[in-house]
């Protein structure tokens, strides 16, 4: 089973930029994808971004493209999101996800695995 444990969500002012890491253990990741979504209070959890362990290739939903940049390390089996230019609508809960095979679903219900979530704010 996956174990995965986000850090480096904070307080930051618009316009300001925070590095988001999630370590991963336990089993391969070759044959893996691994995403972030975020969860705003009242709404429902959205994709944020994803990348495919064995090809390095990602995806982004529109609002983060330009702004923020998913990538891995895989001697440290660690994800990370950079994100640039934060505007106060990027404030939620964000969350590293992994699911099997290389399908980079949006669908938040579809990726097995989850961390505990890290709190990301942004005041104007």
């Amino acid at each position: 089973q996956v174990q995965l444990v986000e850090s480096g969500g904070g307080l930051v002012q618009a316009g300001g930029s925070l590095r988001l890491s999630c370590a991963a253990s336990r089993g391969t990741f070759d044959s893996r994808t691994m995403g972030w979504f975020r969860q705003a209070p009242g709404k429902e959890r959205e994709f944020v971004a994803a990348v495919t362990w064995k090809t390095d290739s990602t995806s982004y939903t529109d609002s983060v493209k330009g702004r923020f940049t998913i990538s891995r390390d895989n001697a440290k089996n660690t994800m990370y999101l950079q994100m640039n230019n934060l505007k106060p609508e990027d404030t939620a809960v964000y969350y590293c996800a992994s699911r099997p095979g290389f399908i980079q679903s949006r669908t938040w219900s579809t990726w097995r695995y989850w961390g505990q979530g890290t709190q990301v704010t942004v005041s104007s």
